[in-house]
């Protein structure tokens, strides 16, 4: 099966504008995520799929510099972006991360997509029950799941968020959720806000090398407990909140 990484991207944020491109530990964010997508070993291609607006043009920039496919879609319709950039790199199955989760750990996703082929799953994803620190999720899915999610969702965080149509039907989609018997859900190492900036920048200059797992990240958290004080009281975002 085809599985292509899509990686969503873009310069435009509420909270920390410009945030895909803040350096952490001598590189971009966006570069920080391509390669540990690029990493995994049942990913066939990592794609970055951004908007059309210009301020964007900096993200193909960067993406150039990767030598990382770009596929340029709607702002606010993701779902129709993400469409758009299967469909133009003939993925069988798509894996959905996004580009503000610099700890993205390839082994993390390369057990997602297994557990995905293993069921004969629609969708798997980590995020259905959240057990992972938040900035570890991945979601898998076929593309026939994506293009029925395409034509039949209407409401709008369903197609700013991409997947809620799909996992939301669980009558009509074939689920799988990928959980640990002891949840690290209480960490946040997503990036949406300058705490979250901070915390990321850390944990790099902590572990003091580039290719790390996620345990590695939680070993340096147990082992200095004022990290979690950086960014634990950041709310995540509903998903109504689009």
């Amino acid at each position: 099966m085809r599985t292509v990484a899509v990686i969503q991207a873009r310069m435009g944020s509420s909270r920390l504008p410009g945030k895909v491109l803040k350096d952490i530990a001598g590189k971009t964010m966006l570069e920080r995520v391509v390669t540990r997508v690029r990493a995994c070993e049942r990913v066939s291609e990592v794609v970055v799929a951004t908007t059309v607006e210009s301020a964007d043009d900096a993200v193909v920039t960067e993406c150039a510099r990767l030598e990382a496919p770009v596929h340029r879609g709607s702002v606010l319709d993701v779902l129709d972006r993400y469409h758009g950039a299967a469909c133009a790199h003939a993925a069988q199955a798509v894996v959905r991360v996004t580009s503000d989760c610099p700890l993205i750990d390839p082994r993390v996703v390369d057990e997602i997509i297994g557990a995905f082929l293993r069921d004969g799953s629609d969708y798997a994803s980590n995020s259905i029950e959240h057990s992972y620190p938040r900035g570890l999720d991945a979601e898998v899915f076929t593309m026939a799941a994506l293009e029925r999610s395409h034509r039949e969702a209407r409401i709008d965080f369903e197609r700013v968020h991409v997947t809620p149509y799909i996992y939301r039907h669980p009558e009509i989609f074939r689920l799988t959720s990928v959980r640990m018997a002891e949840s690290h859900a209480d960490l946040r190492w997503t990036v949406d806000t300058p705490e979250d900036l901070e915390l990321a920048r850390l944990l790099y200059a902590r572990v003091g090398r580039d290719a790390f797992g996620w345990r590695d990240a939680l070993a340096v958290v147990e082992a200095d407990p004022t990290l979690r004080g950086v960014n634990q009281h950041i709310r995540q975002k509903a998903l109504e909140e689009c």
